[in-house]
C-alpha cells in the first residue's frame, strides 16, 4: 500500500457567485489546516460575504454578510482553521463575479 505525504501545502482560489460553493474538503486520510484566507472585491460596487465550515449536515458560519468595500479586501478568518477528513469551506457573494477567495491550506496525514 503506498504511504500518504506527510505534508502538502496547496493553495485554491475561486470566483465567488450568489451560490453556495465548496472552496475546499479535507481529502480522505488527512487533516486540512486552513493557513489562510484572503478574499477581494474587485468590482465596482461593494458587496458581501459568507464563510462556512460544513461537517456532514451542519453547517456553521465563519463569517455571515461581511461587507466588502470596493477595491479592497476582507480577511475571514483570525488564525488557523482545523478541518477533519471531509469537512468543507464553503463560501458566498452578494453578487456574482465580484468576489475572489484564495486559501493557503496544509494537509497533514492522519497517524
Amino acid at each position: 500500500m503506498a504511504q500518504l505525504a506527510l505534508n502538502r501545502f496547496k493553495t485554491f482560489t475561486a470566483t465567488l457567485t450568489t451560490d453556495s460553493q465548496t472552496i475546499y474538503t479535507a481529502p480522505t486520510g488527512y487533516t486540512g489546516i486552513i493557513l489562510y484566507a484572503h478574499v477581494t472585491n474587485y468590482a465596482a460596487a461593494s458587496t458581501t460575504l459568507t464563510v462556512a465550515h460544513v461537517r456532514s449536515s451542519a453547517t456553521n458560519e465563519i463569517i455571515k454578510e461581511a461587507n466588502v468595500p470596493v477595491n479592497d479586501a476582507y480577511i475571514p478568518l483570525d488564525g488557523k482553521l482545523v478541518l477533519e477528513t471531509n469537512d468543507s469551506i464553503t463560501a458566498t457573494a452578494g453578487a456574482n463575479t465580484t468576489l475572489k477567495i484564495l486559501l493557503s491550506v496544509l494537509e497533514t496525514a492522519n497517524a
